[in-house]
């Protein structure tokens, strides 16, 4: 949840009629979470938004149920590269999926074309990031912007599309099925970003409303239960005359994290950027390494008891990784340890700063890779690790 938002054309109290100059009513519609409980919005439309009815469409019989269980009892250190994959049209059409676990999906879209339908995710928030690539999500509360280098994140049951820019793009998607949030060690009482956050609410991009939008996309595409379901609005969907609350998507460029650097090497949840039921996203951005004088700046090797960690690689020369690049996953499961790879640990002495850019995901469910992630894996990696 981040700060209230109004926009557009409001009644001056909720649940009371709202009409146009003609005298007809607007359709209110509440957006909430926890039931009624947690945040919401509330938009006022120019026709019933519950007016989609069922309809064949391509997508119905796809089905996410198609991700599989790991290859292999063995429990691996793996590596995967994302840029093996083909290219894409649309992000709806782009998805592949990597891990899954009770509470997280891991996808890579490549796109290189627009949504011709819109889309609703029932399951779970989508949290983008993009690697390269730009254009807007344009959805009910307006459209937003993004860049290479932006998290956007696009809570569960918004109906939107997105409408990309230039050629194709490298994007990673995790989908949340028990919701994103800002960690709550980064908020005061009042909800408000602590002024020692490691960004601020200037950083986040909210959607530019322009009111209703009257555009030739009728399908509606909704993911409830891991299964894609059709339907067909009678009207535009984007008919919302305004609306205000405190779920809506938003976009964060990770160059706007705000690094922490100590004396000696600090454990990676000060990177901690969101939070989403049983992950923890982390941010590692170009920064100064510790400063004591016999500091070991690269990551120290660790046992992972507690969770799988899979980090999502965009830039820069990794300080513990050989054989890494742009777009490359690494999956380390709890249970064995993992650190840096020969020679990296000893070069980290006397380091003094980094300029990687990469996405970590501490899952405290078990990730389990799919046939897709199979088809691309670096089977040499483990194999690198233990220095053979």
């Amino acid at each position: 949840m981040l700060d209230r938002v109004a926009c557009g054309v409001l009644p001056p109290k909720h649940h009371v009629a709202l009409r146009d100059e003609h005298g007809a009513l607007r359709y209110e519609e509440c957006v909430t979470r926890a039931g009624f409980d947690g945040p919401y919005s509330i938009l006022y439309h120019v026709h019933r938004p519950q007016e989609l009815e069922p309809a064949p469409s391509r997508y119905a019989a796809a089905s996410v149920t198609t991700i599989g269980s790991p290859g292999s009892s063995e429990l691996l250190r793996r590596h995967y590269r994302t840029g093996d994959l083909a290219v894409g049209d649309a992000p709806i059409d782009s998805r592949v999926p990597l891990f899954t676990s009770s509470d997280v999906t891991v996808w890579v879209l490549r796109p290189r074309a627009s949504d011709a339908s819109y889309f609703i995710n029932g399951d779970g928030d989508e949290l983008f990031f993009v690697r390269s690539g730009s254009g807007s999500v344009r959805s009910v509360f307006g459209d937003l912007r993004f860049h290479s280098g932006d998290y956007v994140c696009i809570p569960k049951g918004t109906l939107y599309r997105i409408v990309w820019e230039g050629p194709a793009g490298d994007v990673l998607l995790v989908e949340c099925l028990r919701g994103v949030g800002i960690p709550k060690q980064w908020r005061n009482e009042l909800g408000q970003l602590r002024m020692d956050a490691p960004y601020c609410h200037r950083d986040f991009r909210r959607p530019e409303f322009v009111g209703p939008l009257d555009e030739a996309v009728r399908d509606v595409i909704v993911k409830r239960g891991g299964r894609y379901h059709g339907f067909r609005s009678r009207h535009s969907p984007l008919d919302v005359v305004g609306w205000d609350g405190a779920v809506y998507p938003w976009a964060f460029p990770i160059l706007q994290f705000q690094p922490r650097v100590g004396a000696v090497h600090l454990p990676p949840t000060v990177h901690g950027t969101f939070e989403a039921g049983g992950v923890l996203v982390s941010s590692f951005v170009p920064r100064p390494l510790d400063f004591h004088p016999d500091a070991i700046a690269c990551p120290y090797p660790h046992a992972s008891v507690d969770v799988d960690e899979a980090i999502y690689y965009v830039s820069g020369n990794f300080s513990s990784r050989n054989g890494i690049e742009p777009g490359s996953i690494t999956l380390h499961p709890r249970g064995v340890p993992h650190g840096p790879h020969p020679g990296r640990y000893e070069a980290g002495v006397g380091a003094t700063r980094t300029e990687e850019v990469a996405v970590m995901l501490d899952c405290f469910s078990p990730l389990s890779p799919t046939t897709a992630a199979a088809e691309i894996e670096d089977t040499a990696y483990e194999r690198g690790i233990s220095g053979d």
